[in-house]
This record gives C-alpha cells, structure tokens and sequence, in this order.
C-alpha cells in the first residue's frame, strides 16, 4: 500500500531545495513492505517507453 510520505521539516527543506535546483516537482510516497523488482536494461526501456505512451508513472514491484 502507498501513502503520501510524512515529512519532518528538515527533510522538506531537502526536497524543496532540490526542486528549486532542477526546477522540477517531486512528490514523497511511502510504501509498506512492497519489494521493488529488479529490471534489467531492456525492461527498464520498455517501462519508460509504456510510461511515456501512457502519459503516467509506473513503479515496478516483485508480484
């Protein structure tokens, strides 16, 4: 399951100084115990290439 992150003050200050930075928005989730999978450069591509069709963001998790 996500969920928006809590974020103490100077972790915030962290995110928002890297935004500044790039000039970009990030946004802070928090999962409870969900185990990233582990793609190899093809995947990877095909991730993003779908991601980019789609116009969203997926997270890859082991099933």
């Amino acid at each position: 399951m996500w969920s928006f992150s809590k974020i103490d003050t100077e972790n915030l200050k962290a995110i928002t100084d890297l935004e500044s930075k790039l000039g970009i928005t990030l946004i802070a989730f928090s999962d409870d115990g969900i185990e990233y999978a582990d793609l190899n450069e093809d995947a990877t591509k095909e991730v993003k290439d779908l991601e980019k069709k789609l116009g969203l963001s997926l997270v890859a998790i082991k099933a």
